[in-house]
């Protein structure tokens, strides 16, 4: 009988931590508010499926002397390019940036909406996309290297590409929104993870979870993916510029300060504005955030940055 109880109690650890982890990456899906491609801009069956946000993934744009990276704009967990970019591709894209998104991750085997968004694969096998679509960009660009803007996931799983398959001579510029380099917390998602390993449930909380998102797990406070970023003198690789943009109001990233870089800009999105309320998901619609992310790309011409009240969830401004 206590062999059976003993049973009962590890299955619920399971349990709890699989709802506890799943809830978490359908919470970081953006709003729907991307507009649909221009005829144009239509090019293939995937493109319908996976619809670029305005002003992006243009392949006969050619980067100007102005602007001569382009910039790659990588997702979050459970979004995707045309969701997550609907506010910030065409901002960019205005001011004379060659833009380009994708989204990485799929899962075909995950239940509907899953199935539309992206993220969920481990991210050594994203970055691994990222790689390819990086080379796609600038072999079209006829650049020699991208900046990369990245929104939570996007923020982190990049510089698996950057430290560890190559994309050190490749990418200039690197920022991150909503960044989490310590991992997160949330709701004690790290310490349920924790207490399943010393119950031994290590293999089965995984056979439960990376099915339908292999990438969840690694986002906890002392995986073992983040292990291996922070080793060997931290995640910062050499020639890259590093900004980071956090909120304090960041309800996903906990607590939000596991945003700060070591030898990276770092900036609060509060310090410089009190009114600025956006959230974890928000900050990638914020008005105050795009004037941070054009100073961080292009340093040489940064403007002071205007304080505007944004609520928690932040419209897309026009």
């Amino acid at each position: 009988m206590a062999g059976q109880g003993n049973d009962r109690r590890r299955w619920a650890a399971v349990v709890s931590i699989a709802v506890a982890v799943c809830t978490v990456g359908l919470a970081l899906v953006p709003p729907a508010q991307a507009a649909a491609p221009e005829p144009e801009q239509v090019a293939s069956v995937q493109d319908l499926l996976d619809p670029s946000p305005p002003g992006s993934n243009d392949w006969g744009c050619r980067p100007s002397e102005a602007h001569p990276e382009p910039v790659v704009l990588v997702h979050g967990l459970s979004a995707n390019q045309g969701n997550n970019w609907a506010y910030m591709a065409p901002q960019l894209a205005q001011r004379g940036y060659c833009v380009f998104s994708l989204t990485y991750g799929r899962n075909p085997l995950s239940p509907p909406p899953l199935t539309q968004v992206g993220g969920l694969a481990p991210m050594e096998d994203s970055a691994a996309e990222l790689a390819a679509f990086v080379d796609r960009v600038r072999g079209a660009t006829g650049a020699a290297k991208v900046d990369i803007v990245g929104h939570s996931e996007g923020s982190l799983m990049p510089n698996h590409y950057v430290r560890f398959l190559g994309g050190a001579e490749k990418v200039r510029r690197y920022v991150g929104l909503t960044p989490l380099w310590d991992g997160t917390n949330t709701a004690g998602l790290a310490f349920l993870n924790r207490t399943g390993e010393q119950l031994g449930l290590g293999p089965a909380v995984g056979t439960v979870l990376d099915p339908l998102c292999a990438s969840c797990r690694q986002f906890l406070r002392g995986s073992d993916f983040l292990q291996r970023m922070n080793s060997d003198g931290g995640p910062r690789a050499d020639g890259v510029d590093y900004t980071m943009i956090l909120t304090r109001y960041d309800e996903l990233v906990v607590p939000y300060t596991s945003g700060l870089l070591d030898g990276a800009h770092n900036i609060v999105l509060q310090d410089g504005c009190p009114t600025d309320l956006a959230e974890h998901v928000a900050v990638a619609f914020d008005p105050v955030t795009l004037q941070h992310v054009l100073n961080a790309l292009d340093p040489a011409h940064a403007n002071p940055v205007r304080c505007l009240p944004v609520g928690p969830d932040a419209p897309a401004a026009s």
